[in-house]
């Protein structure tokens, strides 16, 4: 894989996120993927403070390939908080168009399967509402895989019909996700089925045309049902196979690194950005 396709996702590494960028950039990839929560949370960030961001990735070499938020705090098919998320959703836009990346990754809650659920027409309003703002500032929403199917997500991207609805396509929560529902179910994990129905590698065959961002990130459901995440390449996703199906796609984007486990965060993400190389 070409470097210059590879970012890491920097709050994952552990330290001050300037300092973060400044690490990755020696490391001549091509792009970070910043989470819009602390000092690079919208309402802390001017416009001026926005374009001066922009500049300093510039600086190191790199852009940003997309921002993140919303990583299971926020339930669009729910009614609590659903018209702040809303807004919320929308200001979140308007950073990513300013980042220059224009790519927002959300994780938006647990879509229902059947659509005579309540939840279902929260979901496809409220991601409506999104959309038509993304279209306004030119950003879309990358809706992160995991609690649902890719036949789901697509479903809900037919339903809206707006281009600034699109996937980040995160293999390792297509892996995490079932054990994780099963374990909330008090059901017990099948593997076999949790491959059919979840699709970590073969979803890119149903949602290819939608992706604009990826998460390089590998897992695996342990005998006792547990979901473990683990260090790239040595987990159940076949690299491989996932990334030649985005390029028979057309996907030309980012694979951006993300570890949230582990001692040696700096550690996994070099070795993981040398495992990308390989492929």
């Amino acid at each position: 894989m070409d470097s210059a396709r590879i970012a890491v996702k920097t709050n994952n590494l552990g330290m001050d996120r300037h300092e973060a960028i400044k690490l990755v950039g020696e490391w001549g990839i091509g792009g970070v993927h910043i989470t819009a929560n602390g000092p690079f949370a919208p309402e802390l960030l001017s416009k001026q403070d926005r374009k001066d961001l922009v500049k300093f990735v510039q600086a190191q070499g790199m852009t940003i390939s997309a921002i993140m938020m919303w990583g299971g705090q926020v339930d669009l098919s729910e009614e609590e908080n659903w018209e702040a998320s809303i807004e919320e959703g929308k200001r979140l836009l308007e950073l990513a168009a300013d980042l220059e990346c224009g790519i927002w990754g959300a994780h938006v809650g647990i879509m229902p399967t059947e659509t005579s659920d309540p939840g279902w027409d929260r979901v496809v309003r409220a991601m409506a509402q999104i959309a038509a703002h993304g279209e306004s500032v030119g950003a879309c929403v990358a809706i992160e895989l995991g609690p649902e199917p890719p036949r789901i997500v697509r479903r809900l991207i037919e339903t809206v019909g707006s281009e600034a609805i699109r996937v980040n396509y995160d293999p390792a929560n297509l892996v995490i996700w079932p054990a994780l529902l099963a374990k909330r179910r008090g059901e017990e994990y099948d593997r076999d089925l949790a491959m059919i129905q979840f699709e970590p590698v073969e979803g890119v065959k149903t949602l290819g045309e939608f992706v604009v961002h990826c998460h390089a990130k590998d897992a695996i459901v342990k005998c006792d049902g547990q979901h473990q995440e683990v260090p790239l390449g040595t987990g159940w996703i076949d690299f491989e196979r996932w990334t030649s199906l985005l390029d028979e796609a057309g996907y030309t984007g980012f694979y951006a690194i993300e570890r949230e486990v582990g001692a040696d965060p700096v550690g996994d993400i070099h070795d993981a950005v040398e495992f990308l190389r390989t492929l």
